[in-house]
């Protein structure tokens, strides 16, 4: 993962900056007297994640001109102000891929994300290259970063697992579908990570972003930076929705596709009668580690 930067956070919309701890006040507030977070916009009931096991997962199953849009969290806060506030303006659902080291250094960032009712994946607790890891390794930065994000956000997480560097392999996949994640990858990254510095501009990452629109396509961008320069993917939001808004698309919320009603046989080979490590979502799954 490449760093990318940005702005100073900023919080809700509004004529003047408002700090990015406000904004978790706010949304919290929000979140409660709203009672439940919005369902997904397309209505639809949660379909089973489990059919999306046993794969690497870069379009969703959908015929509808839906797009998934979507945050990785690693390095710090900048830029996720801005992209709160543009998403909540626009109405649009998203989801954010924190990892568990993100999520214990910056928590309030977390809880910001969850409690204005926006989804959140797993990208692995410190970021490894997990071609390299053994099944065992493999649940133990899934699982470590679970129960990070679940006690920053104070929330249920979605049951999306997005691999980092998306250094997928056959075993990858089946071990973290053993503990009830698809792994979700993206359709289009729009590079905004590589930052000003790196050559990328705004106008690239909308124009990545753009020419990859069709029917269920997942657009992987980032937040956060560790060089100080600005944050190209919040910079470029909100002329990526406008774009996809005038080619006659909408916004895909993953909570449709993040049923957890077990569907099948997701791993072909097992070995394992317990997993290494307890499971949240074993009771969904119902499977064992495969290996």
């Amino acid at each position: 993962m490449r760093p990318s930067t940005g702005p100073v956070p900023r919080g809700l919309p509004g004529p003047a900056a408002v700090p990015l701890a406000l904004a978790v006040l706010l949304a919290a507030l929000l979140a409660v007297l709203a009672g439940v977070p919005p369902r997904p916009a397309h209505g639809a009931q949660p379909r089973p994640v489990s059919e999306l096991f046993g794969r690497e997962v870069r379009l969703l199953p959908e015929s509808r001109p839906l797009v998934a849009l979507t945050f990785n969290a690693a390095w710090d806060e900048a830029g996720i102000g801005d992209v709160l506030a543009t998403l909540r303006r626009e109405g649009v659902p998203a989801a954010f891929f924190p990892t568990g080291r993100f999520a214990e250094r910056h928590p309030g960032a977390v809880r910001a994300m969850a409690a204005q009712g926006f989804g959140l994946g797993n990208h692995s607790y410190s970021h490894p290259y997990f071609d390299r890891l053994d099944p065992e390794e493999t649940a133990a930065e899934v699982l470590r970063a679970d129960r990070a994000i679940r006690a920053a956000g104070r929330t249920e997480p979605l049951p999306f697992f997005r691999f980092p560097y998306s250094a997928t392999t056959p075993r990858g996949i089946a071990a973290v579908n053993a503990l009830g994640f698809a792994d979700l990858e993206f359709t289009a990254d729009t590079k905004g990570y590589l930052g000003a510095s790196h050559g990328m501009t705004v106008d690239e990452a909308v124009r990545r972003a753009l020419a990859a629109l069709r029917p269920g396509a997942v657009i992987q961008m980032h937040v956060g930076s560790d060089d100080g320069g600005p944050v190209l993917d919040a910079l470029a939001l909100p002329r990526i929705v406008a774009g996809a808004r005038a080619r006659g698309y909408g916004f895909a919320d993953l909570r449709a596709y993040a049923g957890r009603a077990y569907a099948g046989r997701p791993c072909p080979f097992i070995r394992s009668g317990q997993l290494p490590h307890p499971s949240p979502y074993s009771a969904y799954s119902r499977v064992t580690l495969c290996a």
